[in-house]
């Protein structure tokens, strides 16, 4: 069997800039929770999809915040957005997805969570498809048993891919972005450290904190090596710190068995949710038959 895990906080944020408006029948706006329905029913009705579930950000902020005071916040997000946050998740309900809502860790953390506990074909999992664009999830990767897809471009990355993508195995992904950076989590990474630097060293030495402190040390050749070195040097605690932010946790308390990941159909409450929300429940026909 497969395991399809999905990034419900992505999934929203595509519906919300690639789906038409729409408002609901007591003036909601609702667009972007019709969009999110209606890819979630493709990828349900895909014969392939039998264990499923999807991780929202029901909140922004999380531990990593209280790490980082520069760490992405809500700020920014717009209202018409924020405000269809409950909607996506009881959306998935309705739709018969097993949801995991969360506060303290965020959606990454407990796709990477699941995916870590089932990644070596425990009770029959042939393989975990994480769903979801985000470089990220990268670092989650093993073999062809845990795999990215990218569902906007059908691109699915398994760890040879990630290597050809990032010049690096996914064992490193935290480290290649505590030094290079990560704008949309306000990770800023370590001055001079670019994408090419930071692939041929970590592929080198794997883990920043054991590159040489001294660049005549190196293994490798790297134009601007003393200048690297010394930057590094000078900011090896907030590129620990950088790692930390970027390091998916695999300790998220999820409740849910492999078992109960088993889609079974929407739920009773979907015809309902979708007068709410001015949906045509026919839309959703064809999941009560799979």
């Amino acid at each position: 069997m497969n395991v399809h895990l999905i990034d419900g906080t992505f999934e929203l944020f595509r519906a919300y800039y690639g789906a038409p408006s729409a408002t609901s029948p007591d003036g909601k706006e609702v667009g972007a929770t019709r969009g999110l329905m209606r890819s979630l029913a493709a990828l349900l009705s895909r014969p392939d999809v039998t264990h499923v579930a999807i991780a929202f950000d029901t909140v922004i902020e999380s531990f990593r915040n209280n790490l980082f005071a520069g760490y992405k916040t809500g700020d920014g997000i717009e209202e018409s957005l924020f405000a269809q946050f409950p909607l996506a998740e009881q959306a998935a309900r309705a739709l018969g997805i097993v949801v995991w809502s969360m506060v303290e860790f965020e959606a990454d953390d407990a796709l990477a969570t699941f995916a870590a506990r089932h990644a070596q074909g425990q009770e029959g999992v042939e393989q975990v498809v994480l769903c979801s664009p985000d470089k990220d999830l990268s670092q989650c990767v093993v073999g062809a048993q845990v795999v990215t897809w990218d569902r906007i471009r059908d691109l699915v990355r398994d760890e040879a891919a990630v290597i050809e993508k990032f010049g690096i195995a996914p064992a490193s992904i935290a480290d290649y972005l505590a030094l290079v950076g990560d704008s949309a989590d306000g990770i800023p990474g370590i001055p001079r450290w670019g994408a090419k630097s930071a692939a041929t060293v970590l592929a080198h030495y794997k883990h920043l904190e054991a590159i040489p402190k001294d660049a005549k040390d190196w293994g490798v050749k790297v134009r601007g090596a003393e200048a690297l070195t010394a930057n590094l040097r000078e900011q090896l605690e907030q590129a620990r710190l950088y790692k930390t932010l970027a390091t998916l946790r695999t300790d998220v308390p999820l409740a849910e068995s492999l078992a109960q990941l088993r889609y079974q159909g929407p739920s009773p409450g979907l015809e309902e949710f979708c007068r709410e929300i001015g949906e045509s429940a026919s839309r959703y026909a064809r999941l009560e038959a799979l």
